[in-house]
């Protein structure tokens, strides 16, 4: 290029610098668009293009500004930022570490503290299976009691608990069945019922609620020729879970927007596309305890499988009337799960989510003393719901009668979620909870599933540590006396003293015995 017409352009763009840099400015965005649209590691940024960097730049910055003038990291709710962070730097495997001390207010009344010991337990004694050291193996197998011909000892304490496909988009279910066997842990369907998207080899538990979807005929009743031919279609199902209440939504049935209901959900749920979805409030194939257990031993006999159910706590005679027939007959669920107040989902009325049904603590340690009363307690796996994510909270759970923990909120945040609380539009910026193909393309199945099992690999390890801290090889030996609730200013009552009873001493010898009945390790 000749120097005179370098200096003909020169004086073109001083000349029309505006549109100049505007064009830079373009063409710049231009790369970025095109840039995020084909990315797939960040679900918002190929979701909303260009748009989408402020969300992360808001993020970054987002401590300086909450320290001044907006909620600090322990305010929000149902997550706060705290915990929402501990759960996606462990499901990106980065640093989850917190710097500068605890900003929590230890002196405040129900705050848990877990006694560590002076002897901890080496970690240079510990056995891991299959030389996973995140490995926690169940100490009970799923219908021992009652000789199932399919006995089921899950792999993992922590398993991804009930979420439907409808609530949740095929991606995200894909995502999380298929971390579900990275993780080796089983995957709850939800009462949505089985879809291809849990069929990527994890261990399912399939959820049969009010609507009976995938095992109903055409007026909607319960059909066993269709429940067993959808067993047959999945030979991964390892248990069948009976769905009474959630504790979100108890005494209602599941909520699923028109808007989600595309022809595929229709077709597997049996129902008509773009119509809402709502479940009745009640089953038809029972209506008192006794026939309840009547309809859970006839899918035992019929399938061999454990089977057991998902409730709130809401009146007690139920669970009186239940232990009280279970003690006489030897017949009942395999395993019950208790779902707290606390729990989530994706639409429910306001009411139903914030004043209906007990939180889990209050809620599972009345059952658990009428079981205990009844002498039965350690007949039963026993599955504790509900903002259950957390190490800390988890092992208080296992140290009031847990055996098992479900986790669904949580795994929704390690494969994406923010907690934009849009579930129940079908417009969730994720890519979650929605069935819209825009807002779930920017979800790479593979590393979202890389990411929930990282989440639950890295969530059991930190149970080890604490449970190795307090001089225990697995968290299930945790009792009532190990840790302490905080009563008042300077006053502290053990777990035991508040809630007037102790777990069912569970028997243990070393981690490698327990690796019967497990088919999660194939």
């Amino acid at each position: 290029m000749s120097e005179e017409l370098f200096t003909e352009y020169l004086n073109l763009i001083d000349e029309h610098a505006w549109l100049f840099w505007s064009g830079i400015v373009f063409l710049f965005l231009l790369c970025v668009f095109i840039h995020d649209i084909f990315q797939k590691k960040h679900t918002i940024k190929h979701n909303f293009p260009i748009v989408g960097h402020i969300r992360y730049l808001f993020e970054k910055i987002g401590p300086e500004l909450r320290q001044y003038w907006v909620a600090n990291d322990k305010e929000e709710m149902p997550f706060n930022r705290a915990e929402r962070s501990w759960v996606y730097a462990t499901a990106k495997m980065q640093n989850n570490n917190f710097g500068f001390g605890t900003t929590e207010l230890l002196y405040d009344a129900g705050y848990p503290i877990i006694k560590h010991s002076a002897f901890p337990f080496s970690d240079s004694k510990a056995k891991f299976i299959e030389g996973d050291s995140s490995m926690i193996p169940s100490l009970k197998v799923m219908g021992e009691f009652r000789n199932r011909k399919k006995l089921y000892r899950p792999a993992s304490i922590v398993n991804i608990s009930a979420m439907s496909y409808g609530s949740l988009g095929e991606r995200a279910v894909s995502s999380l069945n298929k971390g579900a066997k990275i993780a080796r842990c089983y995957h709850n369907t939800g009462e949505g019922g089985l879809s291809p998207y849990h069929n990527f080899g994890a261990d399912v538990v399939w959820q049969l609620g009010t609507g009976y979807f995938g095992a109903r005929d055409e007026k909607g009743k319960f059909s066993l020729d269709s429940f067993l031919k959808r067993l047959d279609a999945n030979p991964n199902v390892r248990a069948i879970e009976i769905k009474l209440s959630q504790g979100a939504k108890p005494g209602k049935g599941g909520i699923l927007p028109g808007a989600k209901v595309t022809k595929e959900i229709a077709e597997i749920r049996g129902i008509k596309p773009g119509q809402d979805c709502i479940s009745p409030n009640a089953h038809t194939e029972f209506d008192d305890v006794k026939s309840l257990i009547e309809f859970i031993e006839k899918l035992a006999s019929v399938s061999g499988l454990p089977v057991g159910i998902k409730s709130a706590v809401g009146e007690s005679k139920f669970w009186e009337e239940l232990a009280s027939r279970m003690k006489e007959t030897g017949h009942g669920p395999d395993f019950i799960t208790i779902d707290g107040g606390e729990g989530g989902t994706g639409a429910a009325p306001l009411t139903f989510t914030d004043h209906v049904s007990l939180p889990f603590k209050v809620g599972f340690a009345r059952v658990y003393k009428l079981f205990q009363k009844y002498e039965i307690a350690d007949r039963v796996v026993w599955i504790g719901s509900g903002k259950l994510g957390f190490p800390d909270r988890a092992i208080v759970a296992f140290a009031m009668g847990c055996d098992l923990i479900h986790v669904a909120r949580e795994t929704m945040m390690s494969i994406g979620c923010i907690q934009a609380q849009k579930c129940h539009t079908g417009h969730c910026p994720a890519g979650v909870a929605t069935q819209s193909k825009w807002l779930q393309g920017g979800l790479d199945v593979e590393l979202k599933a890389k990411r929930a099992a990282n989440y639950i690999k890295g969530f059991r390890k930190e149970l080890l540590s604490v449970a190795h801290a307090c001089g225990y090889e697995h968290p299930l030996q945790f009792t009532g006396n190990d840790i302490e609730i905080g009563a008042g200013q300077n006053k502290f009552r053990t777990l035991t003293e508040v809630l007037e009873y102790e777990r069912v001493p569970v028997k243990f010898s070393t981690m490698m015995d327990y690796t019967s009945n497990i088919t999660a390790l194939g």
